[in-house]
């Protein structure tokens, strides 16, 4: 008769176990990694590979039990299981953890059955985890940049040939799509990388302020001017200076900086002197600065020196496979963060993610993780913890009129953002009247940029 062999599985332990039983429960398929401080578990498990922990939390001291959750909160593939004596469990801030933190616990002394059981569950559960593999988690080799579809991989393809050429760029897209992230990318892969970033919000900086933030001021150039500022593209020497939000910017600093990527010079307000400064320029835009060329909101000249490349931020919509990689990123990330232990999602939210149409895209998905993740109970994240309505078995049904609208109004924004917000085009492409769309537009709440 041919024996079948076991199947070894390895789980890391901290504490003590009889000899006996350590010999039994490696009969029937269990190897255990014993470790002899915390400091030593991490390391441990990256060598093993084991996603199980058995960990003996002692007398429930208060500093152990706080390092423990430290711990874990590092290592959230895991499934942890606690050894502990019995009388320890009258301790409140013991039993918090165990039951904040942990897959199960086993009192001491050991049950080799009771064990052997435990082990099971919890690796069968690791087993049915997610895994988002390390290219995933590190967006294909660039910070930040999490995803796989064919619009984000066209979008990195882009990056790393656009780095290189130290001209200016301007990135376009909509809010929340990840521009800041593009730009320190764009700066991380180029020459300039050991060289300081600058960020720079042009529409959170006061109109009167402008010409002192982003090119400096000399003591006593108005009042308040009590010293000498160096100014934010100053300070970017050498480097990157990004400027987000760009058509915000008042028309006559749009006049400073035109000069400045003109000439590669500034001067500092309250000082005729020119500055000569290297610094790449990346701008930044959710707006159509066509447009607002048009309207003589942002001027031609300077759009076309920010303009010499482009590249385009995809909104999430567009990114549909992403999604879920995005979500799983997000929560390891903030339960690492905050300390939380989290399990995952539950299939009612991925199938709410999958279903919502992110008009705040990543900038949205990331807030809504974040707050699912302090918000979360039972150690799975449902719809309602994202705020999603997709596990609501009450939900009421809308009525024709309420479709209708809902259809309408979708149709109307999509074609409005491909035509750019050009209400004549929008209008042909509909087949109604600017009159009709203005009305319809009024009473469904659309935006017309």
């Amino acid at each position: 008769m041919t024996t079948v062999p076991i199947a070894v599985r390895s789980f890391i332990h901290l504490g003590a176990m009889a000899e006996g039983l350590e010999s039994s429960l490696l009969a029937s398929g269990w190897q255990r990694i014993p470790v002899a401080t915390l400091a030593h578990v991490s390391a441990a498990l990256r060598k093993a590979g084991s996603r199980v922990a058995l960990v003996d939390l002692g007398d429930g001291d208060a500093t152990r039990l706080r390092d423990v959750a430290a711990l874990i909160s590092r290592h959230t593939d895991v499934e942890w299981l606690a050894q502990v004596a019995p009388a320890a469990l009258d301790g409140a801030a013991l039993r918090e953890v165990i039951y904040s933190s942990f897959f199960d616990f086993c009192t001491a002394p050991l049950d080799v059955e009771r064990l052997r059981a435990a082990l099971g569950h919890a690796w069968g559960m690791s087993e049915l985890g997610p895994r988002v593999d390390a290219k995933s988690q590190a967006g294909l080799g660039l910070g930040g940049m999490v995803g796989e579809s064919p619009a984000i991989r066209t979008l990195l393809t882009q990056l790393r040939k656009l780095a290189p050429i130290d001209v200016p760029i301007l990135i376009t897209g909509e809010s929340g799509t990840g521009k800041e992230i593009a730009a320190r990318n764009l700066h991380a892969l180029s020459p300039r990388k050991d060289a300081p970033f600058i960020a720079i919000n042009c529409g959170g900086l006061s109109e009167k302020l402008v010409p002192s933030e982003l090119f400096g001021h000399e003591r006593g150039a108005f009042t308040g001017a009590t010293a000498r500022k160096i100014g934010r593209i100053e300070a970017a020497a050498g480097g990157t200076v990004f400027l987000d939000e760009i058509g915000d910017l008042p028309l006559d600093a749009q006049a400073n900086l035109l000069r400045f990527l003109q000439e590669g010079t500034i001067e500092r307000v309250g000082s005729h002197v020119s500055i000569k400064v290297d610094a790449r320029v990346i701008a930044a835009t959710h707006v159509d600065l066509e447009r607002a060329v048009a309207e003589d909101r942002f001027r031609q000249d300077l759009y076309y020196r920010l303009n010499v490349l482009r590249l385009r931020m995809p909104p999430l919509r567009e990114r549909d496979s992403d999604v879920e990689h995005l979500a799983r990123y997000f929560l390891d990330r903030y339960a690492r963060e905050l300390g939380i232990r989290i399990r995952g999602y539950s299939l009612a939210a991925l199938r709410a993610l999958s279903a919502h149409p992110w008009p705040g895209n990543v900038r949205e998905l990331m807030n809504r993780v974040r707050r699912a993740v302090v918000l979360c109970e039972g150690g799975l994240i449902r719809p309602a913890d994202l705020e999603l309505d997709g596990e609501r078995e009450d939900a009421r049904m809308l009525s024709l009129d309420e479709a209708r609208a809902h259809a309408e109004r979708e149709t109307i924004v999509r074609c409005l953002q491909e035509t750019r917000f050009n209400v004549s085009e929008c209008a042909r492409r509909l087949q109604v009247s600017r009159v009709t769309l203005y009305r319809l537009c009024k009473k469904l709440e659309v935006s017309l940029g």
